[in-house]
């Protein structure tokens, strides 16, 4: 049937971009020039010694020295010490030599 008469659909079709693959939603990593973090700290030798800790880890901080406020350096903790993935060792197959080293097949010792 042609659509000029029956169409209720979408007459452009939806780019694929906006459903699936290239994100568009992207956000600016933090710690970098677009988005660089906010630092506050209260004295000029814990600017030291933070500027010292963004040059050896690469990052990019706007720091403020307030010695009424306190410290707030908790984007830079939160990028530091970022948990890392957990990794498991893989089981041996049941065909495979069994890792205690008896020299069986690990179905017949350990499995």
């Amino acid at each position: 049937m042609s659509d000029k008469f029956f169409f209720k659909g979408r007459q452009t079709p939806k780019p694929k971009h906006e459903s699936f693959g290239y994100n568009t939603k992207r956000v600016a990593k933090p710690g970098t020039s677009d988005n660089p973090l906010t630092l506050v700290v209260p004295s000029k030798e814990r600017q030291a010694q933070i500027e010292a800790i963004l040059s050896q880890h690469e990052l990019l901080a706007n720091i403020e020295v307030n010695a009424e406020a306190e410290e707030n350096i908790a984007e830079l903790d939160g990028i530091l010490n970022k948990p890392q993935t957990t990794r498991f060792e893989k089981k041996p197959n049941r065909n495979e030599p069994c890792p205690c080293g008896s020299g069986n097949k690990y179905k017949k010792c350990c499995g």
